[in-house]
């Protein structure tokens, strides 16, 4: 069917359009009120285009649509298939994926509070997303020091009886593994960590001054000390916030800035009145980007996976979807939310000056990508000058062997694309032929052996595989040794791609044939490459060892334990959480756990203390 045809028979229904170039990518995703009207818009007069519509139709080869009953469900529809396709000419949320999350496990009797890169519907509670980790480690430690939470894996019940651990001892832990805490109690505690999360600061203090005096008045002078030492470094923080409205109402402020191809969005959390945080988010975009689908793209793929939408959300600019965003919102939220843009007062004030914060963001980010632009660039060259390249290689391939006394031998391949790693094209292999003792050069060469010879059939075959791609350099981790090794399957594969190695000792680049290190220095911006590079591929490869041999030690232990199957396994797994924990544990401790009987217990137990020798 040709687009002229397509475009004559579109339905006047809302839903959501997805723009194909002539390879069949997706490269733009849009919903709409009326798709007929919509999508047969791009293609009249160019000059009512902006910029940017005109260089996306240019590209338009095809497209499709799919039909939806209502705005709302386009809309969502939209967020799902931007975020699914990650289109060219759609404003995207930079590595959206890797924002944590604060997660109180409210979904168990003794709730936990953890950092987590997603959020599911489990029943526990979220807050976030965050753009820095390292502000919600400190959060998580700031929090851990004045509230004794548990931090273990273990399923604990009401009425367990545990031995307590050591954090018990130190005052961090209230020991509910051991019934020294009821639920209750502990769930009290809980409700001042999420009103603390919440930024309800306020609310947490006269809490905690009542349980001092209790506390005082039961002459337990420590424990009140330690509460005493909680409420100052809460009203600490407490101190910091800014008050910037006389009522209890929870709202949003947004703010961007935009230079080029890069945009800053600023979002001020208002709770209780005070600001209690703020957080950036970057975005990238096309440089004719419309100022208001910027901020609508935003919201979109913000607040669909915001853990906390609410009541009100205050924007610096009208939208042209706002009665579609507020229904949308009131649906995820569950009761009313509205979009406001407002015109003057305290309110507009704030959202200048969230503005003024999203530019000076922008500033400080686009000085640094420069910076480590311009870095990778000389670093790239410097490669090419020192290697006698061609050109700077656009592509380069990492491989490193791991194993424990040549067992569990794996390798990992680890890219890097224009200077950058690109975590979607990493690989990594078991190795199969080398089961007599280690033997780092017989590994390296079965992995590059496999490697290429996967790539060359999927290129015979004409098909984009996972090998099909092959690198302008290859990095060899560990001497002159390794490099010859695969260097010897290089050639028999007749490829013509440079390959190189790195001696981790005093980090000396070698080259196929000179017994001496080339003159790259340590501290020279190719040789850090280099170094980031090869320390990746080491990560990789070591932590795929560390989960086969994790795996390895699990099987070994449980599996050979007489009356245990996959069902018990799980269970004591769960329970107490590692091997070390169930080998420590005793009889009494052992039939708590479900499913397990005396008869087994015992079983478990004399095996483990048997065997602790052997593990």
């Amino acid at each position: 069917m040709n687009l002229e045809h397509k475009l004559n028979t579109l339905p006047t229904r809302p839903g959501v359009y997805l723009m194909k170039n002539e390879a069949g990518e997706i490269i733009y995703v849009g919903k709409a009120k009326n798709l007929r009207s919509r999508v047969r818009s791009y293609f009249q007069q160019s000059k009512d285009h902006s910029p940017k519509v005109r260089v996306l139709v240019s590209h338009i080869a095809d497209f499709e649509y799919i039909v939806t009953d209502s705005e709302v469900e386009a809309l969502i529809l939209e967020n799902n298939l931007i975020k699914e396709h990650t289109p060219w000419y759609n404003v995207r949320l930079k590595d959206d994926k890797t924002y944590p999350y604060i997660k109180v496990t409210l979904n168990e009797h003794f709730p936990r509070v953890l950092l987590v890169r997603s959020r599911v519907n489990d029943g526990a509670r979220y807050f976030g997303p965050y753009t820095d980790v390292g502000a919600v480690r400190e959060t998580l430690a700031f929090l851990r020091a004045i509230f004794p939470v548990r931090t273990c894996r273990k399923e604990i019940k009401p009425g367990a009886s545990d031995r307590p651990c050591l954090n018990y001892h130190l005052g961090r832990c209230e020991a509910p593994c051991a019934g020294l805490v009821s639920v209750d109690a502990y769930r009290a505690m809980i409700d001042e960590v999420v009103a603390f999360l919440e930024g309800k600061v306020d609310h947490v203090i006269p809490k905690l001054t009542a349980k001092m005096q209790e506390a005082a008045d039961k002459l337990e002078y420590e424990k009140a000390a330690r509460i005493r030492d909680q409420i100052q470094a809460i009203r600490k923080m407490a101190e910091r916030q800014k008050i910037v409205a006389d009522h209890a109402e929870d709202q949003d402020y947004l703010g961007y800035a935009r230079v080029s191809d890069l945009a800053c969005v600023q979002v001020f959390y208002v709770r209780g009145g005070k600001v209690v945080g703020r957080d950036h988010f970057l975005l990238d975009c096309s440089q004719e980007e419309d100022e208001r689908e910027l901020m609508a793209a935003f919201i979109k793929q913000f607040y669909a996976q915001a853990a906390y939408i609410p009541r009100s959300i205050f924007l610096p600019l009208e939208l042209e979807e706002m009665e579609d965003l507020e229904s949308w919102l009131t649906e995820l939220r569950g009761s009313r939310t509205y979009l406001h843009v407002p015109k003057r007062g305290a309110k507009r004030e704030l959202v200048q000056m969230v503005m003024e914060n999203a530019s000076t963001v922008l500033q400080v980010a686009r000085s640094r990508e420069e910076r480590r632009e311009k870095d990778i660039a000389e670093a790239l060259q410097q490669l090419a000058e020192v290697l006698g390249l061609a050109a700077p290689p656009t592509r380069i391939e990492a491989y490193d062997i791991s194993n424990t006394q040549g067992k569990e031998i794996v390798a990992s391949m680890v890219v890097m694309i224009d200077g950058k790693l690109a975590g979607d094209e990493y690989r990594r292999f078991r190795i199969r032929d080398v089961q007599d003792g280690p033997n780092d050069y017989l590994a390296m060469q079965e992995v590059i052996g496999r490697r290429f010879r996967r790539g060359l059939q999927e290129q015979a075959e004409g098909r984009a595989g996972k090998f099909g791609a092959f690198p302008d350099l290859v990095l060899i981790d560990g001497g002159k040794g390794q490099l010859n090794a695969a260097i010897h399957v290089r050639d028999e594969l007749s490829l013509d791609i440079p390959f190189i190695s790195l001696a981790e000792r005093l980090e000396e680049v070698f080259v196929e044939g000179r017994s001496e290190p080339v003159n790259l220095p340590r501290t020279t911006k190719g040789s850090l490459l280099l170094q980031r590079l090869r320390d990746e591929a080491h990560r990789f490869a070591l932590t795929y060892h560390r989960n086969l041999r994790g795996k390895a030690s699990r099987s070994s232990m449980l599996d050979q334990i007489p009356g245990i199957g996959p069902k018990r396994k799980k269970a004591l797994l769960r329970h107490f959480g590692t091997v070390k924990a169930i080998r420590q544990a005793s009889v009494d401790e052992l039939c708590q756990v479900e499913g397990i009987n005396r008869k087994v217990a015992q079983e478990i137990y004399q095996y483990m203390h048997g065997a602790e020798g052997e593990a």
